[in-house]
């Protein structure tokens, strides 16, 4: 299950309000790379083109399209949002991750 806090889910709903495309699914997906092996890349994905392999999850009313491949990595994560002095920023909270990078956004798992 993939879960967001309700300031995450607003930031998503403020960034897609600002796409203009009312099929725009928030996407979530895990790449191979960064300092600790896999990274998380979000972006909107047009509704019209999910697949049978993309499962979509619901919390605070988004809809959040992740791939079977993606979900293995990710099965228990929770995303939040806050804003500091040096900005905002997605933090991720991923109950499989074996190591995190110091960023946040890397992380390994063990196999």
């Amino acid at each position: 299950m993939i879960k967001l806090s309700q300031a995450a889910a607003d930031e998503i709903q403020r960034l897609k309000s600002k796409q203009k495309q009312p099929n725009l699914l928030f996407s979530l997906a895990v790449k191979p790379g960064g300092c600790s092996g896999w990274f998380y890349n979000m972006t909107f994905k047009d509704g019209h083109t999910l697949t049978d392999g993309d499962r979509i999850f619901i919390s605070h009313n988004i809809q959040i399209v992740v791939s079977i491949e993606t979900l293995e990595h990710i099965q228990d994560l929770t995303i939040e949002y806050s804003e500091d002095l040096m900005g905002g920023g997605f933090r991720f909270y991923n109950s499989l991750a074996s190591t995190v990078c110091s960023c946040g956004n890397s992380f390994s798992v063990d196999s």
